[in-house]
C-alpha cells in the first residue's frame, strides 16, 4: 500500500502559534522537572520526561514576530492586567488544546484522567511555600483571569482536584484562528453607512465617537424605534471611530456566559463588541449587560425605551431617529451608482436603514452583472423584500401585488384620489423637507387612508393596487385574529404587526378593521378602560407609520372619529352602477375565455346589482360549469352560477333576465 502524500498546506508568515508555542513549551519543561523531582528516574514515566523536554526544546530560538503590534496573549494580559500567575494558569489550561501529546501527559496526572490540568497540578508547579498556596488559590476563585472569564476551574470536586479551562474556542484565537463559541451568536452583514452623515456629526454621536476611540471602557447606548435599527446604527459608529466591531446578539436576560465569551473573544482580537439586545417577552425593559471587567468600549443597541443599563461604566446615550428623506436619497444615490436619478423615489418607497439598503443595492448589482444590463427599480425593490426576512405572525399575510390599474373599476373621482394618495407618498421629500410643510409636526409623514364600503367593492384590490404602483408588498391583517380579550396582548400583536410592515417596506392593509378603529366607550369597567389604551395606542403607532396604511371598514359610522380626522384620505366604494358592472364583468372574463353567443355581458350587468367580488365569483363558477359540459360559456351558466351567489349571500334572486327560460 503506497504511503499517503502528506498534505499540501500553503506556508504562511510567522503566527501568534509560533510565540504561543514557544511559552507553553516553557511551561513543559517546568512540568517535566517537576516530574523528575515526583518521580523515581528510569521506569515508566520516562517516555513522557523526555516528550516533555523535547518540546521544550524544539521551541527554543529567536522570538518570531508577525507584523506589529499585541498578539492575542498579549492583549488578554493588557486588557484585563493579567498577572504572571494568570498567564501561567491560563497556559497550562491551554495544554491539551496545543497538542495532543500534552493532552496524554495531563491525562496521566488527572486523578479522574481527564486530559487537563487541575488546581493541584498547578500549585505544584507554580508555589514555593504554603503562602504561595493560599496566593494561588485567590487567584483561581476570583483573580482577574477568572472574574473575566479568561479562565475557568470547573467541577465538584475538592478544591485542588477541580479542573483548568481556557474560555471555550479561546486557545484558537490565541493561535491565529478565527474561532468562536456557540454561545456567541453573531450578525456578519456588512456595516453601513451611506447616508449617516449627519447623524454621525450630531452632538450626541460625536461623544459616542469620542468615547470610542479613547479606548476607555465606557458603554455607548444606541436607541432607536427598533432594535434592529439601533444595532445598524452601533456597528456604523464603531466603524466610523476607526474600530473593528463584532456584531452579536443576547436574548434578554442575557446569559452571564455569552457575556464573559463576548466580551474575552472581543478583546483578544482588539475588536469593540456590538450588542443587539432582543426585546424581551412581555411587559418590560431589555437590561443590558454589566461588561463590568471589559477593558474598553462596548456599543449595546435597544429599542428607545426599552434598555435599562447598569453597572459602574459611564454611559453615552445616542439617540438614532430615522433617516430623513434627504439623507435617504443620499443614501441611494452612493449605493446604486447607475440609478442616480430615481434616488428620490426610492428613499421615498423604501424607508429601510443603510445596511438593509446596502445589502439589496449588492443584490440589485449582482442580478444586473449576471443578466448583463443596468440595473432596475425592481431589482432593489426585490432585493429588500429578500433580505426582510420576515416572520408573520397569525392573522398576517403577505401578498406579492400583482394588479394594475387596469383592474380597477371605480368612478373616476376615486381613482383621482387613489392617484393623489400615490403621489403624497412619492413626493414628501418635496414638500416635507425641500419645501418644509409641517415641519417639527409629529405624524407628518406616512399616509393613511380610509376605505369604507360593502364587502366585494373593491378594497383591497385597491390596497393591492397602490402596493404594486409603490413596487411594495401588501401586508393583510386580520384583525379579529389581531384583537385579544388579554389584557395588553392587543398592543403587542399590534406593535408585532407594524414592526413587520416597517421591516418589509409594505403597505399596511387592516381587514374589516371596525373591531380595532371602533369608537371609544364610556369607561364603566377595566375592560373598558384597556379597550380605550388599545385605540390610543394605535393612533399613536399609526401617526408613526412613515408607509401607507389603509384601513378598511364595512360601516364608516363605526370607526372612531379620532381616527377618521387622521386620515389624509377617505374613500367611500360604493355598489357599482350598470356601467360599471358591465366593465367589471369584461375585466374577470379572461380575452381568451370561450363565450357562447347568447352570453350578453350587458344584460347580465343591468340584470343583476352585484358588487366586483360577487362577478369574480360568478364568472369563474360559470366557466367551470361550462367545461365540465365540455361547452363555451352560455348565459345559462352565468345565470345559475349568479343564483348561487344570491344563495350564499342570503338575497332574493332577481329572476331570469328577459327572454330566458328555465333550463
Amino acid at each position: 500500500m503506497r504511503n499517503a502524500e502528506p498534505l499540501a498546506f500553503p506556508v504562511p508568515e510567522p503566527r501568534p502559534s509560533a510565540r504561543l508555542a514557544r511559552r507553553t513549551a516553557g511551561l513543559a519543561g517546568r512540568l517535566a522537572d517537576l516530574l523528575d523531582q515526583a518521580l523515581p528516574a528510569g521506569g515508566e514515566h520516562t517516555a513522557t520526561r523526555d516528550f516533555l523536554r523535547a518540546m521544550a526544546a524544539a521551541a527554543e530560538g529567536p522570538q518570531l514576530r508577525h507584523g506589529e503590534g499585541l498578539d492575542p496573549l498579549e492583549r488578554l494580559e493588557a486588557g484585563f492586567a493579567l498577572s504572571p500567575a494568570d498567564t501561567d494558569l491560563l497556559l497550562l489550561a491551554g495544554l491539551a488544546d496545543e497538542h495532543e501529546g500534552y493532552a496524554g501527559v495531563l491525562r496521566g496526572l488527572h486523578p479522574r484522567g481527564e486530559p487537563r490540568a487541575t488546581a493541584g497540578l498547578a500549585a505544584q508547579l507554580l508555589c514555593a511555600s504554603p503562602d504561595d498556596r493560599a496566593l494561588l488559590r485567590g487567584v483561581l476563585e476570583s483573580g482577574p483571569a477568572v472574574r473575566a472569564g479568561v479562565l475557568r476551574l470547573e467541577g465538584d470536586a475538592p478544591f485542588w482536584e477541580r479542573t483548568l479551562h481556557p474560555a471555550e474556542a479561546l486557545w484558537s484565537v490565541l493561535q491565529g484562528v478565527d474561532a468562536w463559541p456557540a454561545a456567541v451568536e453573531r450578525d456578519e452583514g456588512e456595516v453601513g453607512v451611506a447616508g449617516l452623515e449627519g447623524w454621525l456629526a450630531s452632538p450626541a454621536a460625536a461623544h459616542a465617537l469620542g468615547a470610542l476611540r479613547s479606548g476607555e471602557p465606557w458603554t455607548v447606548l444606541v436607541t432607536a424605534d427598533a432594535d434592529e435599527a439601533a444595532f445598524g446604527r452601533g456597528a456604523a459608529l464603531a466603524a466610523f471611530a476607526g474600530a473593528e466591531p463584532v456584531c452579536a446578539i443576547l436574548p434578554t436576560p442575557a446569559p452571564a456566559q455569552a457575556e464573559h465569551l463576548l466580551s474575552v473573544h472581543a478583546a483578544a482580537r482588539g475588536r469593540v463588541p456590538v450588542v443587539r439586545l432582543l426585546a424581551p417577552e412581555g411587559p418590560g425593559a431589555a437590561r443590558a449587560p454589566a461588561f463590568a471587567h471589559h477593558p474598553g468600549p462596548v456599543v449595546v443597541c435597544g429599542r428607545a425605551g426599552g434598555v435599562v443599563v447598569r453597572g459602574a461604566r459611564p454611559v453615552v446615550e445616542v439617540p438614532a431617529p430615522r433617516l430623513t428623506t434627504v439623507a435617504r436619497e443620499a443614501m441611494w444615490r452612493s449605493l446604486l451608482p447607475g440609478l442616480e436619478s430615481a434616488a428620490p423615489e426610492l428613499a421615498a418607497r423604501y424607508t429601510v436603514e443603510p445596511a438593509a439598503a446596502a445589502a439589496a443595492a449588492a443584490d440589485a448589482l449582482a442580478l444586473a452583472r449576471v443578466e448583463r444590463r443596468a440595473a432596475r427599480l425592481d431589482d432593489v425593490g426585490a432585493g429588500v423584500r429578500t433580505r426582510a426576512g420576515l416572520a408573520l405572525s397569525s392573522g398576517v399575510r403577505l401578498l406579492r401585488p400583482g394588479a394594475g390599474w387596469d383592474r380597477l373599476v371605480l368612478p373616476a373621482d376615486r381613482m383621482a384620489q387613489l392617484r393623489e394618495a400615490l403621489a403624497r407618498v412619492l413626493h414628501q421629500a418635496r414638500v416635507l423637507d425641500g419645501w418644509r410643510f409641517l415641519e417639527g409636526r409629529s405624524g407628518a409623514r406616512g399616509v393613511r387612508m380610509l376605505f369604507a364600503g360593502p364587502s366585494g367593492t373593491g378594497k383591497t384590490l385597491a390596497a393591492e393596487v397602490l402596493a404594486a404602483a409603490l413596487g411594495v408588498d401588501l401586508l393583510l391583517v386580520d384583525v379579529s385574529r389581531v384583537v385579544s380579550k388579554w389584557i395588553g396582548e392587543t398592543e403587542k400583536n399590534l406593535a408585532e404587526v407594524f414592526d413587520v410592515a416597517e421591516r418589509a417596506q409594505a403597505v399596511l392593509f387592516f381587514d374589516e378593521a371596525d373591531a380595532l378603529f371602533g369608537r371609544r366607550t364610556e369607561v364603566t369597567d377595566a375592560h373598558d378602560r384597556y379597550a380605550n389604551l388599545e385605540t390610543a395606542y394605535l393612533l399613536t403607532r399609526l401617526e408613526r407609520f412613515e408607509g401607507l396604511a389603509v384601513l378598511s371598514t364595512n360601516l364608516k359610522q363605526n370607526v372612531d372619529p379620532a381616527f377618521t380626522r387622521r386620515m389624509e384620505f377617505i374613500l367611500d366604494f360604493e355598489e357599482p352602477a350598470a356601467a360599471e358592472r358591465a366593465a367589471l364583468w369584461r375585466c374577470h372574463l379572461p380575452p381568451g375565455a370561450p363565450l357562447a353567443a347568447d352570453f350578453d355581458v350587458a344584460e347580465l350587468a343591468a340584470h343583476y346589482p352585484v358588487v366586483g367580488g360577487t362577478i369574480r365569483n360568478a364568472a369563474v363558477a360559470a366557466a367551470f360549469l361550462a367545461a365540465a359540459e365540455d361547452t363555451p360559456i352560455t348565459r345559462r351558466h352565468a345565470v345559475r352560477a349568479l343564483r348561487r351567489e344570491y344563495d350564499k349571500a342570503g338575497r332574493a334572486f332577481p329572476g331570469l333576465p328577459p327572454g330566458m327560460t328555465a333550463a
